[in-house]
């Protein structure tokens, strides 16, 4: 199962918004053939390890992140080339919580085949937290959060300045973030002062452009701004309020910025959800992260902590967060921990989104 899950993030970038996922045949204990989720609309995981072991998938086990879907998508059932294949057991690790998809399993069992669920349940629920709570709450995004500050917890020095707090590992893998993103997300003044393209520029191409949204309620963005430049390339929205002056709304629009006008930020992310966007990153700056996370609204916080410290008068990262008795304080969920050149990376969740085995 670890090597299933091992080989399930090679779909990243390119499978969204299906959900990661991949699959190991064994013969006893030995390995006769491997697969994944590589591209949206293609061949499941089950599919591709199957054709992998060929002839000796008859009599296996065949281990899986994810249930075996058991609906006609773009792809036919993975229980019908389960059945086919004669594979003798099936050991995957959460259901799928998708309603036409779900079911795998019973029609698994009632085609005589052992099925077990639940093992490294936990791991995959972290891999594919995107897809399983947008599946078991439909109000808003998945809403990650990525930070780079100080080792003291800032964002930026007491000038303001901010390039580069982080080296060059860490901003490898702020693009390779992205590319499994539906949409990456920034405030109006990072926007405005940093004049960001919000594109991915790393090793993988998403299948599609992340979406770019700018959370800005006044709609003070201009024509001179790269997002706005290139509205028409790359799609691009705002997040702004009632209160926005009819004529900053109106300069965006012109330029092909789509604008959303709601009463909170919350209302904001579901007017998001129902658009279509599934998962969100937001990058900055210091006032929308602490915002998202005072209101509750973060599932993943990914920060990076780069070694220099920056000093009372710096730009603090969680401004205006509301303090808790240390009894009471909100326990995240470590996901992982790992050095990005000289800085660290810590992957956080709020709640563990596990579908009832």
């Amino acid at each position: 199962m670890r090597r299933a899950l091992d080989i399930a993030w090679k779909g990243w970038g390119r499978v969204a918004p299906n959900p990661l996922v991949g699959a190991v045949v064994l013969q006893g204990t030995v390995s006769v053939g491997e697969g994944f989720h590589a591209e949206f609309g293609g061949p499941h995981a089950e599919v591709n390890a199957l054709r992998a072991a060929g002839e000796q998938a008859r009599g296996a086990t065949l281990v899986v992140t994810l249930e075996p879907c058991a609906h006609t998508g773009k792809t036919p059932p993975c229980t019908d080339a389960i059945r086919a294949a004669g594979i003798r057991r099936v050991v995957a690790a959460v259901r799928d919580p998708d309603p036409e998809a779900r079911g795998g399993i019973e029609i698994l069992k009632s085609a005589a085949i052992e099925t077990s669920i639940g093992l490294l349940a936990e791991e995959a629920a972290v891999v594919n937290a995107p897809f399983l709570s947008t599946r078991l709450q439909t109000e808003q995004p998945f809403v990650a959060l990525k930070l780079a500050t100080s080792i003291d917890g800032r964002i930026a020095d007491s000038r303001g300045q901010s390039h580069w707090i982080s080296g060059d590992e860490a901003r490898d893998y702020v693009h390779w973030l992205r590319a499994g993103f539906q949409a990456i997300g920034v405030g109006g003044t990072t926007a405005l002062k940093d004049n960001p393209q919000l594109t991915v520029r790393g090793a993988i191409t998403p299948r599609q452009a992340p979406v770019r949204i700018v959370f800005d309620r006044r709609a003070m963005l201009n024509a001179g701004v790269t997002l706005v430049q290139t509205a028409r390339e790359v799609p691009t929205w705002v997040v702004a309020s009632h209160d926005a002056p009819a004529s900053n709304v109106s300069v965006l629009e012109a330029n092909g910025v789509r604008v959303f006008r709601p009463d909170t930020l919350a209302q904001g992310l579901a007017q998001l959800r129902l658009a279509g966007i599934q998962s969100l990153l937001c990058e900055g700056g210091g006032a929308l992260g602490a915002k998202l996370l005072a209101e509750g609204l973060v599932d993943r916080l990914y920060w990076v902590q780069s070694p220099v410290w920056l000093g009372e008068g710096a730009v603090p990262a969680f401004p205006g967060v509301p303090d808790f008795p240390l009894a009471e304080a909100p326990r995240w969920i470590p996901v992982e921990r790992r050095a990005l050149g000289a800085d660290t990376l810590l992957i956080l969740d709020r709640r563990l989104c596990l579908p009832e085995s």
